[in-house]
């Protein structure tokens, strides 16, 4: 009987981990924590035992192009799901690109009650590019639907300062700010592109 628990179990976080939609495959046991990546490791252990998705709050994590943003996040979300959660992960562009897809075929309803149900929602690339009115007003609606009962990844390369003038009704902006920065921790990824290291090791390896 042990067995069969443990192999639902298992079945259950593949199971969630599938749905999720990563990018990669990434966990925290595998995070490189050199000095020159600035990362506490307590700290970034600690927000891995998945108490902040309980609590409802939310993640930012910050760092320039290649510095592990997507990997982190990642790992987070496989942390997550590990832990029961249910999950969902997107380039940010790409789900308003499925809002805006929805709206017109008649399913925004079934999109919007999905991303309102699920325990994390990781977004990627967090105002990387131009957004509309319009999307604006689809990632308020997300947000507000998740607000104070779920909890979101945010991973970026903008810093939070640079956000309001990306978005471009200051209203909206406000709003949502309001609900992603104000219960907040974030992490600030630091160093030398990753892929950048990585691409050295390889090349030197052969």
């Amino acid at each position: 009987m042990d067995a069969e628990c443990s192999q639902r179990q298992e079945n259950r976080v593949k199971r969630n981990i599938r749905i999720a939609g990563f990018p990669m495959q990434a966990a925290l046991e595998d995070l490189d924590f050199s000095p020159g990546r600035g990362l506490d490791r307590r700290f970034i252990l600690e927000l891995g035992q998945c108490t902040w998705i309980t609590s409802r709050q939310n993640i930012l994590i910050f760092g320039s192009t290649g510095s592990g943003k997507s990997f982190l996040a990642t790992a987070y979300g496989v942390a997550a799901a590990r832990q029961g959660f249910s999950v969902r992960y997107h380039r940010t562009s790409r789900l308003l690109h499925a809002l805006t897809i929805a709206r017109q075929d008649g399913s925004l309803t079934h999109l919007m009650r999905s991303l309102a149900k699920t325990n994390l929602l990781v977004l990627d690339d967090w105002m990387r590019d131009p957004i509309s009115v319009q999307n604006a007003q689809d990632i308020l609606e997300v947000l507000d639907d998740r607000f104070g009962h779920s909890a979101t990844l945010i991973a970026s390369q903008v810093p939070v300062a640079d956000w309001h003038v990306r978005i471009p009704d200051p209203t909206l902006a406000d709003a949502i700010l309001d609900r992603l920065v104000h219960n907040a921790q974030r992490v600030h990824l630091e160093g030398e592109s990753q892929r950048k290291i990585r691409a050295q090791r390889s090349m030197s390896h052969t």
